[in-house]
């Protein structure tokens, strides 16, 4: 059942359950019912059985009482010959333990137990009168007493034949119930079995044909998705192909404007420096406009090509301190944070694995951003905070995974979040090139390197509050679960 889950949709998976849960449901309800059938039919076995030693046993005592009868009569006949009493000595002894053991047969019986006292009694009265009759030939008494003996004798024998009979009776009729009740639990265990079984098959049949039709179902979806993911493997080649083409032509194009561009700064430079006394006022202030131009479009030029390099230059992930990325990233714009007066505090931050380079790019871009939308007269506070999370706590991440939320915090001018996937974009700015210097670049390059280190980058901000800015970095490229957090403890860099 482990493999259909992995295949089978969850309604499905219930259905067939479900099926073969009340297949499993219907055996056992069918075993219950068969072994309840059977202990019925062996209890009506057992008091069948029951009244046959019954049965037996007064068959016995009929046996013994006719003994009785015959040697006391051939004894008489005889006129006083022994051997009539040898059949009749042999069955005296007997009648108390089958008449106990018949007790103890009939003791759940208080009709038969009645019927069995009297029994005792007519039997004790016909053993009397046959002793009487036995000692009257012994002590040869006239014939007539002897043969009136006989008569009484033979009055009680009926008597002893008669409740004999209705005893018989009474237990034929206990036969006749529980043969009947035996064969009825008989009767109902095949009618069970017979009806649970095929409760059972349709049950498999009908599951069987579900799980068949689903796998089918399943098997054309998997043809069509690999025809699809054939159809697209190819649009992707395609578009990969298209990709590379458009970052190789931006690539070239972004390094042979280079050349130009720099022989207009160079002859401009020239110009002024040479023939700057000979220009006018208003031929100097457009001189200046050209070369500041051009200067920004050489900025420009290099942001483009920074930002095409992310994605054509593969290079490896590697082990990378955050820690010493950062300082660096500090003591390159050492005079620029002088200059603004600007307080850093800093955790000490994980090593991950990452491009290195593409890791000096990210904090540059961050901090420059930090230190360049700073409110008049005040002087900037960076805080720069690193923790290790679990991609549960983002849905676009993978959960299970150990990953590195980076924080970088400033007490800038902000801007209002409804430009959160705004400010993103390559060549994207929120403020004129006149107030604040830049390319709008930046922040897409800073996205385009957390998209090429499965990552993720937002920001919180309030316009005249400050900014924050997130980063989500995988610890580990290819990380278990079971990795163990990094421990980070605060410190605090005050540069002025």
């Amino acid at each position: 059942m482990k493999g259909l889950r992995a295949v089978l949709p969850k309604a499905v998976r219930k259905r067939i359950t479900f099926g073969f849960g009340t297949a499993l449901l219907l055996i056992a309800l069918g075993f219950g019912l068969t072994l309840y059938s059977y202990n019925q039919y062996r209890k009506a076995s057992d008091r069948i059985e029951h009244s046959q030693q019954v049965t037996n046993r007064l068959g016995r005592i009929l046996s013994l009482i006719t003994d009785v009868e015959t040697g006391e009569r051939g004894y008489l006949a005889s006129s006083g010959d022994g051997i009539y009493l040898a059949a009749f000595d042999d069955a005296l002894p007997q009648f108390t333990p089958q008449l106990d053991q018949i007790r103890t047969l009939v003791a759940d019986n208080p009709q038969q137990l009645q019927n069995l006292d009297s029994l005792s009694q007519r039997i004790d009265t016909k053993i009397a009168m046959a002793r009487q009759q036995v000692d009257a030939v012994k002590k040869k008494l006239p014939i007539s007493i002897a043969r009136t003996y006989m008569l009484l004798g033979k009055a009680r024998m009926d008597r002893v034949r008669e409740l004999l009979k209705k005893m018989n009776e009474v237990e034929q009729i206990r036969f006749d119930t529980h043969s009947e009740a035996a064969e009825h639990a008989f009767r109902n265990t095949l009618i069970s079995i017979f009806t649970l079984s095929l409760l059972t098959f349709v049950t498999l049949i009908v599951s069987y044909n579900l799980l068949e039709n689903e796998l089918n179902t399943r098997q054309k979806t998997e043809d069509q998705l690999r025809a699809y993911e054939d159809e697209l493997q190819d649009k992707i080649q395609l578009l990969e192909i298209s990709n590379e083409e458009l970052e190789r032509f931006a690539f070239v194009a972004s390094h042979d404007m280079q050349e130009p561009l720099r022989k207009i700064q160079s002859f401009g430079y020239l110009l002024r420096d040479r023939h700057e006394n000979g220009l006018t006022p208003e031929g100097v202030m457009y001189l200046n406009k050209i070369l500041q131009s051009a200067e920004r479009m050489s900025k420009m030029i290099k942001d483009l090509l920074n930002f095409s390099r992310i994605s054509t230059k593969k290079e490896p992930f590697r082990t990378v301190r955050l820690a010493e990325v950062v300082q660096g990233i500090l003591s390159d714009q050492e005079l620029k944070i002088k200059t603004a007066g600007a307080t850093f505090q800093i955790d000490k931050l994980a090593v991950i694995e990452a491009v290195q380079s593409q890791m000096d790019h990210l904090f540059s871009n961050l901090i420059s951003n930090a230190l360049k939308f700073t409110k008049p007269g005040q002087p900037p506070v960076i805080s720069i905070k690193g923790v290790s999370i679990d991609g549960a706590d983002y849905e676009e991440l993978i959960p299970g995974k150990k990953y590195y939320k980076i924080t970088v915090t400033d007490n800038g001018i902000g801007f209002n979040e409804k430009y959160i996937d705004h400010i993103f974009k390559i060549f994207q700015r929120l403020h004129g090139k006149s107030t604040y210097e830049g390319t709008g670049i930046g922040l897409a390059i800073c996205k385009r390197i957390v998209n090429n280190h499965k990552g993720l980058i937002t920001a919180q901000s309030q316009t005249g509050v400050g900014t924050t800015f997130i980063i989500v970095l995988p610890e580990k490229q290819t990380q278990s679960v079971h990795d163990n957090a990094t421990t980070h403890e605060t410190s605090t860099y005050i540069i002025s």
